[in-house]
């Protein structure tokens, strides 16, 4: 297959355009500009202007659970808690559950209850899980599941002043009903992600760093492969937990195939910005592990061959983590073990370079910078110089991934580099525009420094000779548009090792 007519831009700064590209099996064999390749009667497409990139990836996603959010209540828009009520009351009830995502209650004037759930669900179980994922919403009825165990380490329980519960769980004590009480049967999990893999192609994405080890998600996918086949690839973390096991079985990272590789653990330093949750110098939020703690599970990890992920919002949780990966860096370093920090929101301002000093990558979400500009200026206030640093971690010279730990965002990679570019959503002026990155940086952070992470920076990533045919055929070239013309790129193609996964050609 030979792409022509168009702009090909390789990402790479060797030779970043070419005038076309040719596909062997599944790979690129060469492009005009390079060199030339013999293919034996290739099928010619013709791009008609448009532009290919290397495909995204995004580097944060719960991909099954995003799948799930979809048939689910959405409830990111609301503005209060009637209008989540009446969307909770409107929804066609599926299953023994009333389920649904994304509320946000820090500026309600009226806070959600147990009580106020009752009245649109009844006897119904309910759980409405909040915008960052780390807050259960539930009602009586759900709660009367647990019989009062809902108290855990590393858990909140809200409770009012007579000491009963509201209905409000936060981190530990809410995922812990989630896996008890709530849980989701795999068939449903598998369906909604066959449905999901449709919509994460028609918006360019060839590849993911999958967050949702917790759930099991490698059975889902494993599955899914069974039954259509994966159509992007998979760089899967699991539990820190797990790594006995994995020690015991001789697995490393990397283990699986193309499509579905085992890459990573995962840790949780603390909460969220939305729950109030962060862990922050001045002392607020909830430590799930301390730094301390951390540097065992760094340890341990890279003893069995494991790179480590690491959750990390507040500043005081930002610092522990960086604190933990420097006691253990002759540990680690050594073997080449690719860390990250998960979403770095809030740093210390004298954090801002030691990641680019120890070698530590930066998993963030350009998406949230425009989306919690105001809980931030609200609950960070003061703090602001070091929260969303995008520009100046770059500039510390700190690898930086982009990703939209979608189901809190949108998983929709070109809104994505927008608010990296533009650093509003809205009609308000940019917030905090120093940060902003340039539309070039944006597109490396969602393409060439993911690869990086998963240690195939020498066959993805680019659309060089050799490297895997995973592509984004766009409608124009980000790369000449303004800043505030970006909202009219769109997605017309999306391949992946040499296959179309949305909309093969031709196209009008």
């Amino acid at each position: 297959m030979i792409l022509e007519n168009g702009v090909v831009r390789t990402m790479d700064p060797s030779l970043p355009t070419v005038r076309a590209l040719a596909i062997a099996g599944e790979r690129v064999a060469g492009g005009v500009g390079t060199h030339e390749t013999a293919l034996p009667s290739p099928d010619i497409v013709d791009l008609g202007g448009r532009c290919v990139l290397p495909g995204f990836t995004d580097s944060h996603v719960h991909f099954p659970t995003w799948s799930l959010a979809q048939r689910d209540i959405r409830l990111e828009d609301v503005s209060g808690l009637a209008e989540a009520l009446a969307r909770v009351r409107a929804h066609p009830r599926r299953g023994a559950w009333v389920r649904g995502t994304g509320w946000r209650s820090a500026e309600w004037e009226s806070q959600p209850t147990k009580e106020a759930l009752d009245e649109a669900t009844g006897d119904t179980p309910a759980a409405l899980w909040s915008r960052d994922y780390h807050s259960l919403w539930l009602n009586s009825a759900a709660l009367a599941l647990a019989k009062g165990d809902l108290e855990v380490e590393g858990g909140v329980v809200e409770r009012d002043a007579g000491g009963e519960p509201t209905g409000i769980l936060r981190e530990e004590s809410a995922w812990r009903f989630r896996a008890r009480f709530a849980s989701v049967p795999q068939d449903e999990w598998v369906d909604a992600t066959r449905e999901g893999l449709r919509l994460a192609a028609s918006r360019g994405v060839v590849a993911i760093h999958d967050k949702d080890g917790w759930l099991g998600a490698p059975a889902v996918f494993r599955r899914v492969a069974e039954l259509d086949g994966l159509t992007l690839r998979i760089w899967q973390s699991l539990p820190h937990e797990r790594v006995g096991e994995l020690e015991t079985l001789g697995f490393r990272s990397g283990i699986g195939s193309d499509y579905l590789r085992i890459g990573y653990l995962k840790a949780f330093m603390d909460g969220t910005l939305g729950s109030q949750t962060a862990l922050m110098l001045d002392g607020s939020g909830v430590s799930i592990t301390s730094g301390e703690e951390l540097a065992e599970i760094v340890r341990r990890a890279a003893r069995a061959g494991w790179p480590i992920s690491v959750h990390a919002i507040g500043d005081r949780a930002n610092r522990e983590a960086l604190d933990a990966f420097e006691a253990t860096r002759d540990e680690w370093e050594p073997l080449g073990l690719r860390q990250r920090v998960e979403h770095a929101q809030c740093l210390a301002p004298e954090d801002l370079g030691r990641f680019a000093a120890l070698g530590i990558a930066c998993s963030v979400q350009f998406s949230h910078a425009p989306s919690d500009r105001d809980l931030a200026e609200r609950f960070w206030a003061g703090r602001t110089d070091g929260a969303y640093a995008f520009r100046s971690l770059w500039d510390s010279g700190a690898l930086v991934a982009n990703g939209s730990d979608a189901p809190v965002e949108e998983l929709d990679p070109l809104a994505g580099i927008r608010a990296g570019v533009r650093r509003t959503i809205d009609d308000r002026p940019a917030w905090r525009p120093e940060e902003r990155l340039t539309i070039e940086e944006a597109l490396l952070a969602t393409t060439v420094n993911p690869a990086w992470l998963t240690g195939d920076e020498r066959r993805r990533g680019k659309l060089l000779p050799g490297y895997l045919a995973d592509l984004v055929v766009l409608s124009r070239d980000p790369l000449e548009c303004p800043p505030e013309e970006l909202e009219t790129v769109e997605v017309v193609a999306t391949m992946v090792g040499g296959r179309w996964t949305h909309n093969p050609p031709p196209w009008d």
